[in-house]
């Protein structure tokens, strides 16, 4: 039922208006209102499956920055922060806001950020148990609101309104609209859940690095002996998720974090990997939330009769998704700030198969890659990606970065001069020839590689300078072949890899151009 107060904040006047309100209720309740309204279905092992329709990854061109007086002087604004009129927004929320009126509505009030002192309350209104369920995973549930009480973050989402494209002022029938001045996140027309998730770690890398934090797209864990820690940047694909969860160590989170002069934290309360051809032999915590009571399985194929998932079948999208909370796996660090780390991980899928599989970089070459950003899109991630497409994205997630990169670079050199922590570039992508002639590096050899980073057994290897790309690549790695160290030795034509590797090279300085006159010349020559 609606509330009797009188409406004060927008959530409350949406919320005034639905037919039946649901707040804040628990998972298994969740369970059972989706399954009754057909949302999806429960799984063997108690997992919920459900599909998200049409747009199975996340809609780039659709996603948009209102941009107000007060955000303008500070977003970087292009490509992936696309301007919107504030008039537009308005025209836009209405239509929401009309949408929703005597729909059922499912509230869900959270927070994000594990750090009590950079925390902000969230506030989910959407028509959908399964969008609730999933803002219960992947945030961080808390007390109600009082009522009439304003969020921080206000996310309306109305997965089923279909937009009218130019005459709404968008792209399409879909849309992501963040206005980061009220806090207020606008979704329709995309039932892809982690439209969500993103939008709200696009508000938090506008907040947090103004106010000195720096905001990271990275996977994070502790060493439960030692006490040391390491952060993990990559996009997707690029094995964040994989590699940080380690049975070795304590898993802080897979995708978001900040670092602040006391440390690191989790912004998340839950996680999102990616679950196609998961393995139970080379990621078995993962493999095993798949099976879980908690976990929403997106866009997995699975049987109708025995309820077994198909984690191999890509028929619906490459971009299969588990959300589950981090309590589901074993190994979780439960403080809400872990200590500064001592190692940094890049990680890189490189399509061409010309980066080495570990390479140690100086603090200016670790900036240069921060900034770069080099990986390769693959397929399913956004719409339309359907093979594996070089990728030039600073600080490893532009879509996500509503500020300048250099202003996320300059942060990142205050942390590493002030901690010391060493930087690694680790390549989880192809070798002996590019993507279709040579094979992906086995995530057995690279988790490997990176445990002797991680247990400090790197340094008394002997390191090459690399005369094109600049940075150390080790002639030994302990546990590793040291034949897969050196990735021309695999190729059949050697000449054909200097000539991947000169391309290479020059689509890193190419897309360098942009930061030259931003960065410090040790930084604009600390690549190739």
């Amino acid at each position: 039922m609606a509330i009797s107060e009188a409406p004060s904040s927008l959530s409350d006047i949406v919320i005034a208006g639905g037919r039946n309100v649901f707040h804040n209720l628990s998972s298994p309740v969740l369970y059972e209102h989706a399954v009754r309204r057909g949302e999806g279905k429960l799984l063997q092992g108690g997992t919920f499956a459900v599909r998200s329709g049409e747009r199975t990854g996340r809609s780039p061109d659709d996603k948009f920055l209102v941009r107000t007086p007060e955000i303008s002087e500070h977003v970087w604004w292009g490509q992936h922060n696309q301007p919107m009129t504030e008039e537009t927004f308005e025209r836009v929320r209405a239509r929401i806001v009309r949408y929703l009126h005597d729909r059922d509505l499912y509230v869900q009030d959270c927070v994000v950020s594990q750090d009590p002192a950079h925390r902000r309350t969230v506030r989910v209104v959407s028509e959908e148990a399964y969008h609730s369920l999933f803002a219960r995973t992947m945030f961080i549930p808390s007390e109600p609101l009082p009522n009439g009480t304003e969020p921080q973050l206000t996310i309306l989402h109305a997965p089923y309104l279909q937009l009218d494209g130019e005459a709404d002022g968008v792209h399409s029938d879909a849309v992501v609209a963040l206005n980061l001045t009220e806090g207020v996140i606008l979704i329709a027309g995309t039932a892809y859940a982690g439209e969500m998730k993103k939008a709200v770690f696009s508000a938090m890398n506008y907040y947090l690095p103004l106010e000195g934090t720096l905001s990271l797209h990275s996977a994070a864990n502790v060493d439960p002996k030692t006490g040391k820690s390491a952060l993990f940047f990559g996009l997707s694909g690029t094995g964040k998720t994989t590699l940080s969860t380690d049975p070795e160590r304590l898993l802080i989170g897979d995708d978001e974090h900040a670092w602040t002069d006391e440390g690191i934290f989790n912004i998340e309360g839950g996680c999102y990997a990616k679950v196609i051809r998961l393995s139970a032999a080379a990621e078995p915590d993962i493999f095993e939330t798949t099976h879980l009571f908690g976990t929403i399985l997106e866009n997995v194929v699975f049987d109708d009769q025995t309820r077994q998932v198909h984690l191999d079948d890509d028929s619906l999208t490459e971009n299969t998704r588990g959300s589950y909370p981090l309590g589901s796996l074993r190994n979780v660090y439960t403080e809400q700030v872990a200590p500064h780390p001592s190692h940094v991980i890049l990680l890189t899928a490189d399509a061409f198969g010309v980066l080495p599989p570990i390479a140690r970089l100086s603090t200016a070459e670790a900036l240069y890659h921060f900034l770069s950003g080099y990986t390769s899109k693959l397929a399913g991630t956004e719409n339309g990606i359907t093979h594996p497409k070089p990728n030039f994205s600073p600080c490893y997630g532009a879509p996500f970065m509503a500020l300048n990169p250099t202003v996320y670079a300059d942060l990142l050199q205050r942390r590493l001069d002030r901690t010391g922590a060493q930087t690694w570039l680790i390549n989880t992508g192809w070798m002996g020839g590019a993507y279709g002639t040579g094979s992906r590096i086995a995530i057995r050899e690279t988790r490997k590689m990176v445990r002797a980073i991680l247990r400090d057994g790197m340094k008394e290897a002997a390191f090459r300078k690399d005369e094109l790309f600049k940075f150390e690549v080790p002639l030994e790695c302990p546990g590793v072949d040291s034949g897969i160290l050196t990735p021309r030795d695999h190729w059949a034509d050697p000449d054909a890899y200097d000539q991947a590797a000169a391309d290479l090279a020059a689509q890193f300085r190419s897309n360098f151009e942009q930061f030259r006159g931003m960065v410090s010349p040790e930084v604009a020559v600390a690549g190739p």
